[in-house]
């Protein structure tokens, strides 16, 4: 088989490519630049590149850099910022991965090839013969909800080959085989800047202005922050309040005021409903028929730590999640990801819209 394989320069993608030699497929390499000129969004450090160029020369395969600047700004980059300019919380990650990864570079590229593959940690599964999306076997390094935004076409061209491994067992093949970036650290940055501070980013482009920190509970006024934009629901660290800790609850965008509430269970920064819409199911909608709330189970954030819940809908495109238990920082903006109650397929996601306070 043909496969185009994504590779970054970490020790993930390398053993992808190391996986699928063994199993005796014709592989292309490609690495993705989406860093900008100026150095804004620069995932395409030198030094990744040296190392996919040692990884494509160590396996004998052609290795080619593709540039996405402008598509990356005009979709990825500028999501983030109208996002965070109107007071929410994006997922530029998920953005990127259904935009860039595998819009942009499968309509230019990866259309030539049977599949593409990638180092995501995820895997694929089949019920009644649709394909399905689903979760990796090792529960911490699971990145589904990084992939919950991917059309379905956009899946049934996607492989994830170490998907059934846990790290572990990714990072023993790589020292196995000598691979060159074996023991490389695994990134930690977020995709779209790479190693630009979030902040500084912010601040290029919506700058400052100063706004007071209020108490919740009591209306008195605590501190000052450089703009709302700053800050997202659930957030604790970066406020420079004493007596901690401190939780962001809600933010009014209009007076740019960010109110806070005061201890580790503070009622405030939980919730139980999570109002969605712009609902995306990658498979189609596995319930078309059914007008009672679901059983689920979902994510709000990054974490292996799945919630239960119940999915009701309401009308188009709108949903509701109840979950079973208090839910931490419901941010407006963020994706609410969707899966099965076993834990296992990924029917897709949907925006959350707000919370009440």
């Amino acid at each position: 088989m043909k496969i185009a394989v994504l590779i970054s320069g970490g020790v993930d993608s390398a053993v992808v490519v190391h996986k699928l030699m063994g199993e005796g497929h014709e592989l292309h390499l490609f690495y993705i630049r989406i860093g900008m000129d100026n150095d804004e969004g620069d995932c395409s450090a030198e030094e990744d590149i040296e190392m996919c160029t040692f990884i494509a020369k160590q396996y004998g395969l052609p290795f080619e850099v593709v540039s996405l600047h402008q598509e990356y700004w005009d979709n990825v980059m500028d999501y983030a910022l109208r996002t965070v300019q109107a007071g929410l919380t994006p997922n530029p990650d998920m953005m990127c991965n259904k935009m860039i990864k595998f819009g942009y570079f499968e309509q230019r590229w990866g259309h030539e090839f049977d599949m593409t593959a990638t180092g995501h940690y995820a895997t694929t599964d089949f019920v009644d013969g649709k394909k399905y999306l689903a979760t990796a076997v090792d529960p911490v390094k699971d990145q589904t909800d990084f992939l919950a935004q991917i059309s379905y076409e956009q899946l049934q061209h996607l492989m994830f080959p170490i998907g059934n491994m846990p790290k572990s067992e990714v990072r023993r093949i790589a020292a196995e085989v000598k691979l060159p970036n074996a023991f490389r650290k695994d990134s930690q940055g977020i995709c779209f800047l790479g190693k630009i501070n979030y902040n500084d980013f912010i601040k290029r482009h919506l700058g400052e202005r100063r706004g007071n920190i209020i108490e919740i509970e009591t209306g008195r006024k605590l501190g000052e922050h450089n703009g709302y934009w700053f800050h997202t629901i659930g957030q604790r660290k970066g406020l420079g309040l004493s007596g901690g800790p401190w939780y962001v609850v809600k933010k009014n965008i209009k007076d740019n005021v960010i109110y806070v509430s005061q201890g580790y269970g503070a009622e405030k920064q939980y919730g139980t409903t999570l109002h969605i819409d712009e609902m995306h199911f990658i498979s189609g909608n596995p319930w078309q028929d059914v007008s009672e709330p679901i059983a689920v189970t979902f994510k709000n954030r990054h974490t292996p730590v799945f919630m239960d819940a119940t999915l009701r809908h309401l009308r188009d495109s709108e949903y509701v999640l109840e979950s079973t238990d208090k839910v931490q920082g419901i941010a407006p903006g963020q994706f609410a990801v969707i899966y099965d109650k076993d834990r296992h397929l990924c029917y897709g996601s949907g925006v959350i819209t707000g919370q009440k306070v």
